[in-house]
């Protein structure tokens, strides 16, 4: 079995490669003077290959379709998709509006798909291939097991909007704390209103996890208010770390400790590895 990397997840397969003990083809990738990309897989992949290639850009999903179809040699491909790009786009939200996630989805030809927690798993049944939605939560999990300080009740999750408290119960049940929501309202892409709350996190140090940081400022205003209610240290957590222009800035600003993010995206703060949860799955 071959691991075939994208250009966007190359240090993630060769993770999940040395977790499986299998072999990483030496994928070839560049852009033509026009601006069109090269991608080459010069190895003889044999019966199964495994692509892993995240799609954050549109110059990515075209890798990825790039990928899939220089390995139609094989018998059996895997596709997995660690962070997929457009899964927002999921149904359509005003009139004539393209639903993007279906759309990409319908264009994968594969005989297996894996997301990881996938904004909404609705986009899964838009894949021609059994699609599998993995759940990074336990690695968060263990990931912030080291944070806690004792014992005592000291460590808090919490999910900056009811979207995301599947999640943070999913980290809280592993690490054996306590977890919450705020609640918001989101004005547009960038503006968010989060309603005030009593929350019960006085003297702890607290985790706001979401699936995705893009802009961050979901992050910062639940950070202002859990100082309200007189958290001592505020993390930020999350699966996919987009991070678009200054979020790490306005996060950090914010006074929020430190950011941790799983390695769906390459980015500097991708501290928590699911290729072992890949692994597993393959």
């Amino acid at each position: 079995m071959y691991i075939i990397p994208g250009p966007s997840s190359q240090v993630l397969a060769g993770s999940v490669a040395r977790a499986m003990q299998c072999r990483l083809a030496d994928t070839e990738f560049f852009h033509f003077p026009d601006g069109e990309q090269y991608l080459r897989v010069p190895d003889d992949v044999g019966d199964h290959v495994a692509i892993i290639q995240s799609t954050p850009t549109d110059s990515d999903y075209i890798a990825l379709l790039q990928l899939i179809d220089a390995c139609d040699a094989a018998d059996r491909i895997d596709v997995v998709i660690p962070y997929f790009g457009y899964a927002r786009q999921d149904h359509r939200f005003k009139h004539g509006e393209a639903v993007s996630a279906r759309a990409l989805a319908r264009a994968i030809t594969a005989d297996r798909v894996f997301t990881i927690n996938v904004h909404n798993q609705s986009v899964l049944q838009y894949f021609d291939a059994d699609a599998t939605d993995l759940d990074a939560a336990p690695a968060i999990g263990a990931h912030l097991a080291s944070m806690k300080r004792d014992e005592s009740d000291s460590l808090c999750i919490i999910a900056p909007d009811e979207g995301a408290i599947d999640l943070a119960r999913s980290a809280a049940d592993y690490l054996g704390v306590d977890f919450d929501y705020v609640e918001k309202t989101r004005l547009s892409g960038d503006d968010v209103t989060i309603k005030t709350k009593k929350l019960n996190v006085a003297g702890k140090d607290v985790v706001i996890l979401d699936d995705i940081i893009s802009t961050g400022g979901t992050i910062v205003k639940t950070a202002l208010l859990l100082r309200e209610n007189g958290a001592d240290r505020v993390f930020a957590a999350c699966i996919h770390p987009v991070l678009a222009r200054n979020a790490a800035t306005h996060l950090f600003s914010a006074g929020i400790e430190g950011i941790m993010a799983a390695d769906t995206l390459d980015r500097s703060v991708s501290v928590i590895s699911v290729a072992q949860l890949i692994a597993d799955a393959i």
